[in-house]
């Protein structure tokens, strides 16, 4: 039984849980210059998002009446061919969806948007199944309007209410239907035109947002991805890529590496990869990774998985076996027991692993830069630390997803991305 404050909230989709202003911006600019027609020079922009799109054309836009037909579709082809996929999920509004529906709050949309269109986007961005009811209109001619729609989102039977909107749209159709009206000023509406509308609340971010609506409530646990490779095979290129995009689908995200991502653990990260030390035995190596990431866990990773963050961290104890117990020769059981009282209990919920053979990864690897200590080592070092690996894998098959890193860039990172939405959201179903 929840004891949040509403048992059913409805949610406008752009400017409220999408930043959605640059992929309709940028179709709306589309469709006008292929018509070969001047964006007025008073016209703001952002005030594109939220009310239905023809009337931002005929009277934002000042398109003839004549040509609105045409507008709307070219806008169209725009949006779906690049203009959703600029949209960003504002942060924390996933665990705000996911906090609502584990609580058996009813949970609903309502936009101006076409239905079907809005079932893609937050198919797309892996949020439909948090969703008790998507309502949209059945055309691009917003018929309906935005009270019918939000009475269509709700649930047969319910005590109180609220829709949340960024823009007077929303706070007008709350109170035509009545309903409690939540406005956000972060959107594209701001707080005054929020007031003026009649909002019964106004909150100034999405934690606001959330603390409103789940009072209470325990955030989830976050989850912790760990990126293993030998040096050459695009760690970092993909933890970049990768990095961006989980943020644009709205998990909050700590980005960290290893040895490394403390003070304590970064100074020691110094000692380890220094060519000035090179007569440093395998037990010192392998002892000294293991007291970087007893502080890396302790002060970082730990800490922030319980806050509800995604970890993605560049390595982590796989390396060590890797590295020492196959590279250095002191035996993967050696290792793992070293490591045992530094990792505790933060083995990694999964582990991306780039796959590429080792002679090809040294070549990349050198070629690009000064090499550290270990990038030192010889190729008989390195096919060791390969065959550490597959051990790895083939012993910890449900916690690795291995990728091919013998490609381009963009096929690495398109199936990066895959393997890593299915496993933070396995209820995820993204179209192409």
């Amino acid at each position: 039984m929840n004891t949040y404050p509403y048992d059913a909230v409805i949610f406008d989709l752009d400017g409220t849980l999408f930043d959605a202003e640059d992929g309709i911006v940028s179709s709306v600019k589309s469709a006008m210059e292929q018509m070969e027609l001047e964006v007025p020079a008073e016209a703001d922009l952002r005030k594109v998002v939220g009310p239905p799109l023809r009337d931002s054309f005929e009277h934002l836009l000042k398109v003839p009446v004549d040509r609105i037909d045409e507008a709307v579709k070219l806008y169209a082809v725009s949006f779906l061919e690049q203009g959703m996929f600029q949209y960003a999920v504002y942060p924390h509004i996933r665990h705000i969806l996911q906090m609502l529906h584990e609580s058996h709050v009813h949970v609903g949309l309502a936009s101006t948007k076409p239905q079907g269109l809005c079932e893609r986007i937050l198919t797309y961005f892996g949020l439909a199944h948090f969703f008790d009811a998507i309502v949209g209109e059945t055309n691009d001619r917003a018929t309906l309007g935005k009270p019918e729609l939000i009475r269509r989102a709700l649930p047969e039977r319910y005590e109180l209410a609220a829709m949340v909107g960024d823009r007077c749209y929303d706070m007008e159709g709350a109170k035509a239907a009545g309903v409690e009206g939540v406005g956000v000023s972060y959107g594209c509406g701001g707080e005054q035109e929020l007031q003026d509308a009649g909002a019964t609340h106004i909150v100034p971010d999405t934690e606001a947002l959330r603390a409103l609506l789940c009072p209470g409530g325990d955030i989830p646990r976050g989850f912790f991805l760990t990126m293993e490779g030998l040096d050459g095979s695009g760690k970092t290129t993909q933890a970049d890529l990768l990095e961006k995009s989980l943020r644009q689908f709205g998990f909050t995200i700590l980005r960290t590496r290893e040895p490394g991502g403390c003070d304590i653990s970064e100074d020691i990260r110094h000692i380890i990869l220094d060519t000035e030390n090179m007569e440093m035995c395998a037990s010192c190596e392998a002892l000294l990774y293991a007291a970087s990431r007893a502080q890396h866990v302790h002060q970082v990773i730990k800490p922030a998985v319980e806050r509800g963050m995604v970890v993605l961290s560049d390595r982590f104890v796989d390396s060590s076996v890797a590295y020492q117990g196959g590279g250095r020769e002191l035996g993967v059981d050696t290792v793992q027991q070293i490591n045992a009282p530094a990792v505790m209990d933060m083995l990694p919920d999964a582990t991306l692993y780039l796959a590429i053979d080792h002679t090809t990864a040294l070549n990349r690897r050198l070629s690009a830069s000064t090499p550290d200590r270990l990038e030192l080592e010889d190729g008989e070092f390195y096919e060791r630390v390969q065959k550490a690996y597959e051990r790895l894998i083939r012993e910890n098959k449900k916690r690795f997803m291995v990728v091919d890193a013998e490609r381009d860039i963009e096929s690495i990172q398109k199936d990066v991305l895959t393997a890593t939405l299915n496993r933070l959201e396995p209820e995820f179903r993204r179209e192409a």
